[in-house]
């Protein structure tokens, strides 16, 4: 019954609206790789992350700057093709008993850590013991129902489960359930542990530095199990936080690398059209982002549903995502997009664009307008990962003004953004955008769940919402041994958060990467942006020399 979970979900059917959007996405297969290229062995990938990651390792951390980065230094049990289907990594083969309650992985063998000790079943065994169900904000549901791992041998573990978990194997990479070294973990102060900041991985890049608000270095793994790979002798991560910087380098050719967006989109249609440069949207698609605004529920003014309504009916999806996303986007139904047909539901409760209706909505929760016009005096926090994010967060700003809302916008890290919304609880709105994955159970309800408010759990329920309802919906779903069912639970749970609105969905996201024309094989499975790096390789090399400071 695991196996519903790989029937392959619609490709991205919907295209930015505007013509140069249209263009890029063409033009992507356009550039690809000749079939007769061999790959070249060398070469330094100088590559920018940005923000700056706050810790190395996914397993402890579901950031977008942690997922890129540490997927080069650690592998998943599995790896994903460019059609969602299973490719062995760390397990080289998987069992699934007939009632859906036993999942045995057969591991690769001969693999090691990079400090030479073996990769054994006791790793995978204390990692999901000690962190995938205590720690991560994804995986505490998603292994929830797991009793019992048993490891009768070095190479083989057992999960045993008191109900069907459906989408676990939708999340089993290296993103999804990263897996830590027990020798060096076990009996320490797991989120404190050096080694979140010095990672000790099985996969194509060892760790060699981190020199903190500049870069971080990766050396190719020479006793990698995936023979012949990685092909890079060398991966920089430069941290570059201004937006224009980031487009110099890149069209300077002093970093070959940057996914997620990394340019101003008015600059996109610039670099793209340069010969030096191309731009991929390939390697997203398992993680179906969406940007929403959560709404913090224990502020009193926020209690009442029609507040939430009228702030929804304020907006402008269309506007938001022409004006700000320069059309790389698309108006959010729903927290599951639509590209997730087999869960999406399309007959959720909708609130179009109506000021008019959302000053009535106001004025009968008793946010009358006072003297000076305004109603409610609130701040708004984004999420610092660049100006994509603040540019929305002031859109919103102004589109609450019209309806006599004063809205603050507040700047601030990534350390104390998550802290304020996940942790104190210190905010009004908050502008953020999460990964859906291919299963609403492994992206989607974490945003919703009662039992993760206020623990400081990172991209978790931000807005505080507790909807009895909503919350039974996931359990019923996490212990279905359905797909049918569970397609229906959810499509149910979509009309219950809907109708109470704890967060406001904005867009379905479409993010991007410029690279270098040189640079090939980048893009080798749907999770690509949260996968290793270990088949790039330069055709030519770099027109420019990667270096870092004082080397």
């Amino acid at each position: 019954m695991f196996q519903h979970l790989f029937r392959k979900s619609r490709p991205l059917a919907w295209l930015a609206p505007t013509a140069f959007a249209l263009q890029l996405l063409a033009g992507t297969s356009a550039v690809a790789a000749p079939a007769a290229e061999t790959p070249r062995a060398g070469g330094t990938l100088t590559t920018i992350i940005q923000p700056e990651p706050v810790i190395l390792t996914s397993a402890l951390n579901s950031a977008a700057p942690t997922g890129f980065f540490s997927a080069n230094v650690f592998d998943g049990l599995v790896e994903y093709d460019n059609n969602f289907k299973l490719k062995p990594a760390l397990a080289e083969r998987w069992d699934i008993s007939k009632d859906s309650k036993t999942l045995t992985f057969h591991l690769r063998p001969n693999v090691k850590w990079h400090d030479g000790k073996p990769f054994t079943s006791a790793d995978v065994k204390w990692t999901l013991e000690n962190v995938w169900k205590k720690l991560h904000p994804r995986n505490q549901i998603l292994f929830g129902k797991v009793t019992q791992v048993d490891t009768p041998d070095p190479l083989t573990v057992v999960l045993h489960f008191s109900e069907p978990s459906l989408a676990v194997l939708s999340s089993l990479n290296s993103n999804g359930a990263q897996v830590l070294p027990k020798h060096l973990y076990e009996g320490t102060d797991i989120l404190n542990n050096p080694y979140n900041n010095k990672p000790v991985g099985t996969g194509p890049f060892v760790f060699k530095e981190w020199n903190k608000g500049n870069y971080i270095v990766l050396e190719r793994n020479p006793n990698y199990w995936d023979k012949g790979k990685p092909y890079l002798d060398k991966i920089v991560f430069k941290v570059i936080p201004d937006a224009s910087a980031r487009a110099a380098a890149l069209e300077k050719g002093e970093a070959q690398y940057a996914p997620f967006n990394p340019v101003p989109l008015k600059d996109a249609q610039r670099l793209a059209q340069l010969p030096s440069l191309k731009l991929e949207t390939r390697g997203y698609d398992w993680i179906s982002p969406w940007l929403f605004m959560d709404v913090n529920l224990d502020r009193p003014y926020f209690k009442d549903v029609r507040v939430r309504q009228a702030l929804a009916h304020a907006i402008d999806l269309n506007a938001l995502n022409k004006v700000v996303w320069f059309g790389f986007g698309k108006p959010a139904v729903s927290p599951v997009v639509s590209t997730l047909t087999q869960f999406f539901n399309p007959a959720v409760p909708k609130y179009a664009y109506d000021p008019a209706k959302a000053e009535q909505l106001l004025d009968a929760a008793g946010l009358k307008r006072n003297a000076d016009g305004n109603r409610l005096k609130i701040q708004i926090d984004y999420l610092p990962y660049g100006d994509d994010y603040k540019r929305s967060a002031e859109y919103l700003k102004q589109a609450y003004k019209r309806v006599g809302i004063d809205v603050t916008v507040r700047t601030q890290d990534t350390p104390t953004y998550t802290k304020r919304v996940y942790g104190d609880r210190d905010f009004d709105l908050a502008v953020v955008w999460f990964a859906g994955f291919a299963d609403p159970l492994v992206g989607v309800t974490r945003a919703y769940r009662a039992d993760t408010v206020g623990k400081n759990i990172p991209w978790s329920n931000g807005s505080g919402y507790r909807g009895e309802e909503a919350n039974k919906l996931i359990d019923e779903a996490q212990g279905s041994p359905s797909q049918a069912e569970r397609v229906e639970l959810f499509k149910r749970f979509q009309t219950v958060v809907q109708n109470d609105l704890p967060s406001v969905p904005l867009l379905e996201l479409r993010f991007f990467t410029v690279q270098s024309s040189s640079l090939r094989d980048t893009v080798s499975g749907v999770d690509q942006i949260y996968a290793s790096l270990k088949n790039a390789w330069f055709a030519q090399p770099p027109g420019a020399t990667a270096t870092v400071a004082g080397k």
